[in-house]
Parts: C-alpha cells; sequence; structure tokens
C-alpha cells in the first residue's frame, strides 16, 4: 500500500494552461516524492521533486513509465495551432493513445486525460470527434484505472493567445447569470480547477475501471 511521499506522477502536457498548474500541485503535495514532465523544451517552473524528459512525443517510450504510479495526460491543440487536421490529432489522438499503451506495459495504475466537454467518437464536428475516438481507444486499454475529464471552455493565462477562446470567455462572464439548471454545465471553467480535480481523483481511492468527469462535477471538486 502506497504511503505519503511515495508516488510518482508522469505529465505529457505539462507547458499547457493545465498542464503548467497541475505540475506545481503535484509537486506540493506530500503524496509525491517524483514528478515527472514530458517536454520539448525547458520548463520555467522548478522544483527538487521535478524531473524534466526534454523529448518530442513520438520519441517517448515504455522505459519513460518506469515506477510511474499516476499519468496525467493535458495535451491539447487546435487545427489553427497544430497547422492541419493530421498534426492536430497527432497531439490530442495519437500520442495519448500511444502514451497510454506504454503506462499500461509499465503497469502504471491510474491514467488521468483531460479530453473536452462533447466528446463523441461520431460528432460530426471534428474535434468533438477526434476527442471521442481517443476517450474510446484509451478506456479500452488494460490499465487498472483510466479517469477522463471533460471540460467546457477552459480559461485562464495562456502563452499564447487563443482569439476565439478569449471571446467565449468574455461573453460567458458577461453572461455567467442566465447559465442556470440544465446549462450550468456549459459554463467556462479555471484550467486552474481542472488540474486541481484531476489531482483529488488520483489521490482517492478508485472503485470504477472508467469514470468520466463532466464539467459540472469538475468544478465541484474540492
Amino acid at each position: 500500500m502506497l504511503i505519503l511521499g511515495n508516488k510518482i506522477a508522469m505529465v505529457a502536457g505539462a507547458s499547457g494552461l493545465t498542464g503548467s498548474h497541475l505540475v506545481k500541485f503535484l509537486c506540493e503535495n506530500e503524496a509525491y516524492e517524483k514528478v515527472i514532465i514530458i517536454v520539448r523544451k525547458e520548463f520555467s517552473y522548478s522544483h527538487p521533486k521535478l524531473v524534466t524528459k526534454i523529448k518530442n512525443l513520438d520519441q517517448v517510450t515504455n522505459n519513460d513509465f518506469e515506477g510511474v504510479h499516476d499519468f496525467f495526460c493535458c495535451l491539447g491543440s487546435t487545427k489553427k495551432k497544430a497547422g492541419s487536421k493530421e498534426a492536430f490529432e497527432k497531439v490530442d489522438l495519437i500520442a495519448p493513445v500511444e502514451m497510454g499503451k506504454n503506462a499500461q506495459l509499465q503497469g502504471v495504475n491510474h491514467m488521468l486525460v483531460v479530453s473536452a466537454m462533447g466528446a463523441n467518437p461520431k460528432s460530426s464536428v471534428h474535434y468533438n470527434r477526434v476527442k471521442g475516438a481517443m476517450e474510446e481507444k484509451v478506456s479500452e486499454l488494460s490499465l487498472p484505472h483510466v479517469s477522463i475529464f471533460r471540460p467546457s471552455l477552459l480559461i485562464g493565462d495562456r502563452q499564447e493567445f487563443r482569439l476565439g477562446e478569449q471571446f467565449g470567455a468574455t461573453m460567458m462572464k458577461l453572461l455567467k447569470s442566465f447559465f442556470i439548471g440544465p446549462l450550468k454545465k456549459y459554463l467556462a471553467i479555471e484550467a486552474k480547477q481542472v488540474a486541481f480535480a484531476m489531482m483529488q481523483k488520483a489521490l482517492e481511492p478508485q472503485s470504477r475501471t472508467v469514470a468520466i468527469y463532466e464539467s459540472e462535477v469538475i468544478a465541484q471538486i474540492k
């Protein structure tokens, strides 16, 4: 049985909006003795527990997951940022699934992955279809536990400016009083809250093999 300070975490997408918050939460939590991150360039945050592996996503192997208990996948892009549909799928579909397979080979106990509200492999919207396919494939892996997080529009200070998301976040703040009842789940959510919820679920005993957390539920995790 794991004791405090005996867990090892790995984070993919550590430089992103959610991942950057998550890395800090994990390093500051006494349950973890080591936090490994996969990044393409030097990470600005430093901590005695932090181990940085600089490599491209397609260079990650099962050896990188040796000793890892919890694997957090916070990878996320857009077609515009990635440059094409194919490049977007490499980040949001292929990389999470391949990393999940590597995690499985090394006996990782729990994979926690950021998806998106509306994820559906049969969706007519390419973004939602890719996220849904990722969820489907990750759920089929032989991992003891998989937790999928489906946040609504993520808000926070991004390194890059995304006009559409900035506009959406502003509109949601202005119209927040209208998001009640069934519409409450569509409220924008702080990426910091998503990161905190992921860590909390990693620390809780899990009874289900696959658990899905919708945005409204994520917002309530304390």
